[in-house]
């Protein structure tokens, strides 16, 4: 059994070890402390969400992080759900679905006009359940990146 919620500074050490899974997967290096580093940022200065997913025995399989925003041209709250992640012995159980469906209960119950997300193009899994609970394919616009 799945159970979602929102994470708490007590989960920062599980929660460290699966965001540092999350950025492998993106090819980065491992660095269990500097994911712990970030995620006490996040929960010191509340300017993201997280949820969690943990099993029947408590302990964390996946998680899902959403940034706040705010559109100009829509004049309303617009939420980037940035990560979702679950780990492999997580998966193929409905986890990512349940965490995915938990943010957008969340963003609904904060009156959130809109969630939007970035994924890489050769992540067809994660496409494949995006599309699956009615996300749509952004045509109408280019994604740019600059680094600093």
């Amino acid at each position: 059994m799945t159970t979602i919620r929102a994470a708490t500074m007590h989960d920062l050490d599980a929660l460290a070890e699966l965001l540092d899974g999350y950025r492998q997967f993106y090819e980065q290096p491992s660095n269990v402390q500097a994911a712990r580093d970030f995620l006490r940022q996040r929960f010191g200065q509340a300017d993201s969400r997280i949820l969690v997913s943990e099993n029947g025995e408590g302990a964390l399989t996946g998680f899902v992080q959403l940034y706040p925003g705010v559109s100009t041209v829509g004049l309303n709250a617009r939420w980037t759900l940035n990560d979702l992640f679950v780990c492999p012995d997580g998966r193929e159980r409905g986890t990512g679905r349940a965490l995915m469906e938990a943010a957008t209960q969340l963003a609904r119950e904060h009156g959130v006009a809109r969630l939007i997300l970035m994924t890489q193009i050769e992540n067809e899994r994660a496409q494949h359940l995006y599309e699956s609970l009615g996300w749509q394919r952004n045509t109408a616009f280019y994604g740019y990146l600059l680094d600093i």
